[in-house]
């Protein structure tokens, strides 16, 4: 069902629902009314019953008054004297008293049909007694009130077609934001993500607004990943190309130590090609949030875990590797991605920090947080390579390192899926990198 047809299905049954409850209120009090209005009509005609001449009345032997108008069926009356003789009633009253109270309203049924009867008492001449009764058939009280109830509804049947064609226009109208922005939508081009210009409604507006941020982020990603696919291709025709090239030199070398360098060369190539698309394989998981299973981890624990599996390339660059830190420094996050972080940090610090030098790996809690930094004495970098040294692919120029320049990338990206705070500045006195993370203690 569409949302016209559900906002017009809704409003016309809650306007039947308000209009039926109005109505059987109304039936209710008009009955209510009727029926003190007509038993005070039968208390008035007993009273002008009564008020007819006693002398008329002593005159008369038993008698029946004549049936002048059809309706005249649905109302009886008897004029009982001592409450044994007959002296007058009407045609379609029996010859039996119509109630046995005394006075007053009573309900009674004659031949199958309730009469609504009021009986009366009076003095006549000769200190006869005069019980008077006027009855009116009850029926009648129903056809007036159905009568009501039919005049209440017959208005509803007329109206409710021509009011479902004012809410079909009216919901038409008012949907009609939502009509342009369908359309809008559905005429862009795949590659068109500038923002919707659309004059809408204040409940639609914030749905226009949504979708040109939507556009943007989109527009932005998208331009990211082409810059990465063209930054990739680019870094791996590099090695590549090297490769090919060692190999023609292998190939054509007439000396064995040449053709073994030109191979040696070769092989070199082929690890940083398999390095570099294995740290393209780990930053598109990444991206595509693949790893997203949180739980409690000890940052000490796999910090040392990392540092051991790295110690032997560390020796091979005469880099020293030392864990300081609590026993144990508990933190909420993916297990799998710490390792990956912890990976390339200290793989980067032993790429780049250059042989005689040291780095430390420091753990601790402090208040709520624990941290986790890595500081080396290397070279160092100045604050606008710091700047720049997350984005993809990014290389110091005076760098003799071979690497990727996807380390901190990674890393980064790491961080952002954790919430995490990340900060790399100077060494102390301007010597080396200190790379620090904040991490959220939730236990």
């Amino acid at each position: 069902m569409s949302l016209k047809q559900r906002l017009l299905v809704l409003v016309l049954t809650a306007v039947c629902l308000v209009w039926l409850a109005a109505a059987a209120f109304t039936y209710w009090d008009a009955k209510q009314e009727l029926e003190q209005v007509l038993d005070a009509h039968l208390a008035q005609a007993s009273t002008l019953l009564v008020a007819q001449s006693t002398e008329e009345l002593d005159d008369l032997e038993e008698e029946k008054a004549p049936l002048l108008h059809k309706y005249s069926r649905r109302v009886a009356f008897q004029i009982w004297e001592d409450g044994h003789k007959l002296l007058f009633h009407s045609a379609n009253s029996p010859t039996t008293p119509l109630a046995d109270s005394q006075t007053g309203f009573s309900d009674i049924k004659i031949a199958g049909q309730a009469w609504r009867v009021f009986t009366s008492q009076a003095q006549g001449e000769h200190d006869h007694q005069l019980i008077i009764h006027v009855a009116e058939l009850k029926e009648v009280r129903e056809e007036l009130a159905n009568s009501i109830i039919a005049n209440l509804l017959t208005p509803l049947w007329f109206a409710l077609p021509l009011l479902a064609l004012v809410l079909w226009w009216a919901v038409a109208l008012s949907l009609k934001p939502l009509v342009k922005l369908t359309q809008a939508i559905a005429q862009r081009k795949p590659d068109n993500f500038s923002a919707i210009q659309l004059q809408a409604p204040a409940e639609v507006q914030p749905l226009v607004e949504r979708l040109n941020q939507l556009f943007g982020k989109t527009q932005a990603l998208i331009e990211n990943e082409r810059r990465f696919t063209a930054d990739a291709a680019h870094e791996l025709r590099t090695p590549i190309a090297g490769i090919q090239a060692q190999v023609q030199v292998a190939q054509a070398a007439l000396a064995i130590e040449q053709r073994e360098h030109a191979l040696t060369q070769a092989l070199q190539g082929c690890q940083r090609a398999s390095h570099l698309i294995a740290q393209l394989l780990t930053l598109a998981r990444l991206e595509s949030n693949a790893t997203n299973r949180f739980e409690t981890c000890d940052l000490r624990e796999l910090a040392k875990q990392q540092i051991s599996e790295l110690a032997p390339h560390a020796l091979e660059q005469g880099v020293q590797l030392e864990l300081v830190g609590p026993e144990a420094v508990y933190l909420q996050g993916s297990a799998t991605l710490l390792e990956v972080l912890l990976r390339n940090l200290l793989d980067n610090a032993i790429r780049y920090t250059g042989a005689g030098t040291e780095v430390l790996v420091s753990t601790q809690y402090q208040s709520t947080k624990a941290y986790l930094s890595i500081c080396d004495t290397g070279p160092g970098l100045n604050w606008e390579e710091i700047a720049k040294i997350t984005e993809r692919f990014y290389r110091p120029t005076d760098t003799q390192a071979t690497g990727s320049g996807l380390g901190l990338s990674i890393v980064q990206r790491v961080v952002e899926l954790h919430a995490w705070h990340l900060q790399i500045t100077q060494g102390a006195q301007g010597q080396g990198l200190c790379i620090q993370i904040d991490f959220p203690v939730h236990i």
